[in-house]
């Protein structure tokens, strides 16, 4: 490795130790750890994402049915089934990941405008599903779901406590898709992305590991709404309305796809940019962060990590 290869890679290293420690000191230096909780959930939700669209090359615009789903099903076995908190979560990511290889069966089989249109289709379906059965609470939502013990003893009422249980996750999660994106399995789906025809001609079965990457996004965004409904102590429709669907494509563009930063940091810039213009511009906040996105879109097209690494590259060439 070059000396400049070699001390970009260590500011990264630095860099990541960096943002860790930042996250772990968060709820001592004045930051609201339910924000934060809600950030690292949606940071989930984005990367799940980032990895079928970033790596694979596969649109959805229906992830929000997953995350809705496992909301619900977290949500009503912890306050009705009173199940306990992690088995929630277990189950919770379970659903998702099997309601997504129900719609990945269908779907796979398609590319492009089709797929997207055929996950967008399936995840209305799901939504009205949500919207009819009796269990959800309908437009009411699932309300007053309780945080209870982790495993049966350490008690989650606490904010600071659910916090570094969140943020474990969150580590958990990301470590784990960057194990995937390293693996010889991640370097296939690098391959299906940039040229799927020749991955075919290489004898690789490409449906089957595109349903893959679709199960693991999908039980990913689950483990997410999973995580939130714990959080937030309800499950709403909102979960897995569309336009959620369209926030994490914003998040993961915002930030850089194909990245592992770049969802992250786009998920906190939108979450923080809903929470700090709410109650300044009201119903308004949609449309400024629309024209945020364009003028990021227009002015930073890798999105903020992709433009970062692609000036680093362009440093190293010089």
């Amino acid at each position: 490795m070059s000396a400049a290869g070699s001390s970009t890679a260590r500011l990264g290293r630095l860099g990541w130790l960096a943002g860790l420690a930042l996250l772990i000191a968060a709820p001592f230096i004045g930051l609201y750890p339910v924000f934060m909780m809600k950030a690292l959930c949606y940071a989930i939700f984005a990367c799940a994402f980032n990895l079928l669209l970033g790596y694979t090359g596969l649109l959805s615009f229906g992830h929000a049915a997953y995350l809705g789903a496992a909301a619900y099903a977290t949500g009503w076995l912890v306050k009705s089934a009173g199940w306990s908190p992690e088995l929630g979560v277990l189950a919770g990511t379970g659903v998702a990941a099997l309601t997504g290889l129900a719609v990945g069966l269908i779907a796979i089989r398609r590319q492009g405008i089709y797929f997207a249109m055929i996950t967008l289709a399936m995840a209305q379906m799901i939504y009205f599903v949500f919207l009819q059965v009796p269990f959800t609470g309908g437009e009411d939502g699932l309300q007053g779901v309780p945080r209870g013990k982790l495993f049966g003893f350490v008690s989650l009422e606490s904010d600071v406590t659910l916090y570094f249980v969140v943020l474990a996750v969150f580590v958990a999660v990301f470590l784990f898709i960057v194990r995937i994106v390293h693996s010889p399995y991640g370097q296939v789906l690098k391959a299906i992305r940039e040229n799927e025809p020749r991955a075919i001609s290489l004898g690789y079965d490409v449906d089957r590991y595109k349903l893959l990457a679709f199960v693991l996004s999908t039980g990913l965004a689950g483990l997410a709404g999973s995580m939130k409904t714990l959080v937030l102590g309800f499950a709403t429709l909102s979960d897995a309305h569309w336009s959620l669907s369209g926030e994490v494509v914003l998040m993961t563009l915002l930030g850089g796809m194909g990245t592992f930063a770049g969802p992250v940091l786009g998920a906190f810039t939108i979450i923080g940019l809903q929470n700090f213009l709410a109650d300044r511009v009201g119903s308004w906040v949609t449309v400024i962060i629309g024209v945020i996105f364009v003028v990021c879109v227009v002015a930073f097209r890798r999105g903020f990590i992709g433009e970062l690494l692609a000036w680093q590259q362009r440093r190293k060439g010089h």
